[in-house]
């Protein structure tokens, strides 16, 4: 900032005095003095109406008795008493006409060599912040958190309590280490944690900073590699540095697979480079210095890449899984982000808890976020469920593209299509229960039917997939049985069913033919990312066999909807007709067409 300062106001310096050279022999004089010649001068000094005469070289100053100045000019080489001006008449002062011009011819003299001294002055000053950024390339671009500022604390996070409890320790570490080295316990090096994205990794760790109370370093894994060799390793050592200066401290890498992917596979070029700043955050961790206070923090979604020398004790001695939340810890969260949204009284968050499985934290919060958004748009203070409701389909579906108007028969066809999935999923006993169909477009989609589970599922069994494959396949019988032909309608039920059909086989062992096995190998090229073709560790005879045992799956499942839709026709053509007219149906209405069935319940 200083050196910023001092820059501008050189430049200031210098404008000025070039300015204030070109003024000084260019500049205009604006004021208008009348010039009359000599002859009429000495007749007004003859007439004794001047005062005064200053003569500067061959000009001369005439200023009369009321004031009034006067320009005049004489011959070179004679003098006002040989013009016939009587000096007793008159003052006559005599000015040197050179001392008027010396601070000029001075200033135009020294000018050159000052706008020399400048420019070098400036170039010099440019050459030497180049030299200090490239000796700061290799400084640590952390951020220091101030604790004193930080307000989030493990109160303001709902939810993800095993996570809290376990870093909880290492604040506690850090402010009460006595408490467990008199036990023979080892401060631990690094927290890892883990889970899909949105679910809290980064604000746990600014949670972190809040209850610590220490030193809070925060830097991105992608910050550490630069295009030229050694940067990288040159920026760990100096975060590490400032850390161990400051320590007691926490160190937080946010995304750290950028960094810590697996070694051994490079090709070279920015690749040697990503693993020696590895090594070097291998070495810091865990190095010769087992006695500096410096915890690390590393947060990231993808531990499947990181490399083994990462993971093992003594660097990563902990590893804390963040997974989404379930319906207990959703309703916290919306109660969290709910806090400045007027909320109106009939609001039951716990509905929306119910309604949203799944969900991470920064989904919720969106969710609360979209719904603000549906009561700004109509001019409303306050958010009602109707909003809270909208924001869920929105968020899960697309926004409704009323604007997208369909034929006739393309809206038949589109209520049938969505009305075969309800009734199958309905009718089957380890189907969803049905909260909503419509045939109003929304997204990609021109139609939806919205199954919504009872309760939050951890485990699934065969049963419960062939149910779910036979209510995919539900609206492209529907189609077949009503109209003798399918359309591209359910080209995304098709593809969803296969991928479903094809895990039960090689990935959960649910076939019947192949028994308990697992075919296909997942493994990562850890240079080019995610492999294209899964690595096929099976013979060509049983890859004809899985693709038999898929083609079984969905041609049962195919068999079961078309068992269901015959038996349940007339339901079908009823829920098709009120969709036809109506456009969309809600839960109640839609069981109120099987009074004598059930909704499905979570076995």
């Amino acid at each position: 900032m200083r050196a910023t300062n001092s820059r501008i106001l050189g430049y200031g310096i210098v404008i000025l005095l070039v300015v204030g050279l070109l003024y000084s022999l260019f500049g205009v004089d604006t004021t208008k003095i009348k010039e009359i010649p000599v002859s009429q001068v000495i007749e007004e000094v003859a007439a004794k109406r001047v005062d005064k005469i200053i003569i500067k070289g061959d000009e001369l100053t005439v200023i009369g008795s009321n004031g009034t100045e006067y320009r005049s000019r004489k011959e070179t080489g004679t003098s006002l008493i040989e013009a016939g001006i009587d000096p007793k008449q008159v003052t006559i002062e005599v000015q040197d006409a050179e001392k008027g011009m010396l601070w000029l011819s001075l200033l135009s003299s020294l000018l050159p060599f000052v706008l020399i001294f400048g420019f070098l002055y400036f170039m010099l000053r440019q050459a030497q912040g180049a030299n200090n950024q490239a000796l700061s390339f290799g400084r640590s671009r952390a951020r220091i958190t101030p604790t004193d500022k930080h307000k989030i604390t493990f109160k303001d996070m709902a939810g993800a309590h095993e996570a809290k409890q376990e870093l909880m320790e290492v604040v506690e570490f850090l402010k009460y280490p006595s408490k467990f080295l008199s036990l023979g316990a080892k401060i631990p090096k690094g927290v890892l944690l883990l889970g899909p994205p949105g679910t809290g990794k980064t604000l746990l760790a600014k949670a972190v900073a809040g209850e610590a109370g220490v030193p809070f370093f925060n830097i991105s894994g992608s910050e550490f590699v630069e295009m030229f060799v050694g940067v990288g390793a040159a920026r760990v050592r100096d975060l590490f540095a400032k850390a161990k200066r400051n320590s007691p401290a926490i160190v937080f890498i946010d995304e750290i697979d950028a960094v810590g992917r697996q070694r051994g596979a490079g090709l070279g070029g920015g690749h040697d480079e990503r693993e020696q700043t590895l090594n070097q955050i291998l070495v810091e961790m865990d190095g010769f210095e087992t006695n500096t206070n410096v915890i690390v923090i590393a947060a990231t979604n993808r531990p499947d890449v990181l490399d083994p020398a990462l993971l093992r004790p003594g660097r990563f001695d902990r590893r804390v899984t963040l997974e989404r939340p379930d319906v207990k810890d959703r309703g916290a969260i919306l109660d969290v982000h709910a806090k400045g949204k007027p909320m109106d009284e009939g609001v039951d968050l716990s509905r929306v808890a119910a309604q949203t499985p799944g969900f991470t934290g920064a989904d919720l919060q969106n969710l609360l976020n979209e719904a603000a958004i549906l009561t700004a748009r109509t001019d409303r203070k306050r958010i009602t469920q109707q909003d809270l409701m909208a924001a869920v389909e929105k968020v899960l579906l697309g926004p409704e593209r009323r604007n997208k108007i369909l034929s006739d028969q393309e809206k038949k066809v589109t209520a049938y299509h969505e009305a075969g999935h309800a009734v199958v999923s309905h009718i089957l006993p380890n189907g969803d229960p049905v909260h909503k169909i419509s045939v109003v477009s929304r997204g990609m989609a021109l139609g939806y039917t919205w199954n919504m589970p009872v309760a939050d599922r951890y485990l699934h069994s065969k049963s419960q997939f062939v149910d779910e494959l036979a209510a995919m396949l539900g609206g492209r019988v529907a189609e077949m049985l009503t109209f003798k032909e399918t359309t591209t309608g359910a080209s995304n039920d098709l593809q969803r069913a296969t991928e479903l059909a094809r895990k039960m086989v090689t990935r959960f062992g649910m076939s019947d033919k192949l028994g308990p096995v697992v075919f296909g190998v997942q493994d990562e090229l850890v240079f080019l990312g995610r492999e294209i073709h899964e690595q096929r560790n099976y013979s060509e005879k049983v890859a004809a066999m899985i693709d038999d045992e898929v083609a079984i799956l969905i041609k049962d499942a195919e068999d079961k909807a078309v068992a269901v839709l015959k038996k349940y026709r007339k339901e079908l053509d009823a829920i098709s007709a009120r969709l036809i007219k109506d456009e969309t149906i809600e839960r109640e209405d839609f069981e109120a067409f099987f009074p004598e069935v059930s909704a499905p319940t979570d076995n």
